[in-house]
């Protein structure tokens, strides 16, 4: 990658060697002969790297360095003199010179140096790059109501130290919303900890959550620190808490009512500072009825209750989150960003995502694998639905119409049926109560009838 850059030497012979050096090598050089002029082009443009020499007619390389490193801080500048005198180095180092050479340049001194800096500049891009990806995993995606509505459940809670309970079906995005709390907390600079309390044996969730000494079971040859002490200052997302045994709870609720833990094998309290949010995909209430759940755990955990909307309740936010995955995993893989057409967006609005928006993002996955074309057309979406369904949209696709033509009076009955509950399906974002008001008819004869012609599973 060719580098830009700056040479503020008054020895017009060692600029103009230095310069085709550089150009030798595919970098660019700009050449300035004194300090002032040289301080004044650094400042204007932006270089890669700047070589000055520490003795310079009007302002001195180190009057130079000083102010530069003032206005830009970032600046590489590497000092070159034929004067080596350590006392000038020290000094240019502690203004924020990147190195300093001897002259006369010794060509692979320089040359190295440049390597370094490509290799720098290289890792800093790839770090950006990471940086943006991740940005897109845990960017919250959607303009409906329901996410707007969502957004201020969030501000609201967040700089709050109250415990939070994530509530929502799977692949709603719990997780997101847990990070999201953190970033727009004060403690966004201290570490977010998940533990996937339904990954974890109950065996083994005590020595996760709090950690154990050396020693203190079979196995345990060393120390090791818990979730708790990992998530110290910051915030630890307990996920699926609904999973967690009864026996895991008691002790859950013991460490949160003394605000202390001890490790396993452990004699000595730990005190902690953490943000505490949970999530499930369970309704705890009922899981209490059940007993499955302590209440007393509950009223801990659910001091501020927030629930993620399914997929479902946010249909007119598909596009946008198609368009992101198909970003993302265009981004990802180092593919040409692929446009997808109007009429493939359809299907996908109607469909029913059982795994919300999880489910979603590993279908266009699915469809960026299997699909080739520039653009992504509905026949591209179809191709890899449930066949089921592809069928009946195929047959109840807006503008198309049925041809009656050699069609038995029962074809054509259901033919009518279907659309109009098709209609009846988007008027109401699919709410089967308020469809069987419209149509009055009962519920369970409309499920049934939304079963058979693949409108809803």
């Amino acid at each position: 990658m060719p580098l830009k850059t700056l040479i503020i030497d008054d020895e017009k012979n060692i600029g103009a060697s230095l310069s085709g050096f550089l150009s030798d090598n595919g970098h660019h050089a700009k050449i300035c002969f004194d300090g002032t002029s040289g301080l004044q082009t650094a400042m204007d443009e932006y270089f890669d790297l700047i070589f000055l020499d520490v003795m310079l007619p009007g302002k001195d390389g180190l009057q130079v360095l000083e102010q530069l490193k003032k206005a830009k801080p970032d600046q590489k500048v590497i000092m070159i003199s034929g004067h080596a005198d350590l006392q000038i180095a020290v000094k240019a180092t502690r203004l924020g010179a990147y190195n300093f050479l001897e002259k006369p340049l010794n060509p692979d001194k320089v040359l190295l140096e440049i390597q370094n800096i490509e290799s720098q500049q290289q890792m800093l891009k790839e770090m950006a790059s990471l940086k943006k990806l991740v940005e897109y995993d845990y960017q919250m995606v959607g303009n409906s109501s329901a996410m707007e509505k969502l957004r201020q459940e969030i501000e609201r809670a967040a700089p709050s130290e109250g415990r939070i309970l994530i509530y929502g079906e799977n692949g709603t995005g719990k997780e997101l919303v847990a990070r999201e709390i953190h970033e727009k907390s004060n403690r966004k600079h201290k570490p977010f900890v998940k533990v996937n309390c339904a990954a974890i044996p109950k065996d083994l969730i005590e020595s996760e959550l709090f950690g154990h000494e050396k020693g203190a079971f079979t196995g345990a040859i060393r120390k090791k620190i818990g979730m708790f002490e990992e998530a110290n200052e910051g915030t630890l997302l307990l996920d699926e808490v609904g999973d967690l045994s009864l026996e895991s709870q008691a002790k859950l609720l013991r460490v949160l009512q003394e605000n202390e833990f001890l490790r396993v094998g452990g004699t000595t309290p730990i005190a902690f500072d953490i943000r505490m949010i949970s999530a499930t995909n369970k309704d705890l209430r009922q899981e209490i009825q059940h007993g499955n759940f302590r209440d007393d755990l509950f009223f801990r955990l659910n001091v501020i209750p927030i629930r993620v909307p399914s997929l479902r309740e946010r249909r007119e936010d598909i596009p946008i989150l198609v368009r992101h995955f198909i970003s993302n995993y265009c981004l990802r893989n180092g593919k040409k960003q692929v446009n997808i057409a109007e009429d493939a967006l359809l299907p996908m609005i109607n469909f029913s995502w059982a795994g919300n928006v999880r489910e979603l993002k590993n279908f266009i996955e699915r469809l960026m694998i299997m699909t080739d074309a520039e653009e992504i057309r509905s026949h591209d979406v179809l191709m890899i639905l449930p066949e089921s369904y592809a069928r009946q949209y195929r047959l109840l696709a807006p503008n198309q119409q049925f041809d009656d033509a050699g069609a038995s009076l029962r074809e054509r009955v259901e033919n009518f049926e279907r659309q109009l509950l098709l209609q009846e399906f988007k008027k109401t974002d699919g709410n089967v109560s308020r469809m069987a008001a419209n149509l009055q008819t009962d519920r369970p004869n409309l499920h049934r009838k939304l079963k058979r012609y693949g409108i809803k599973p």
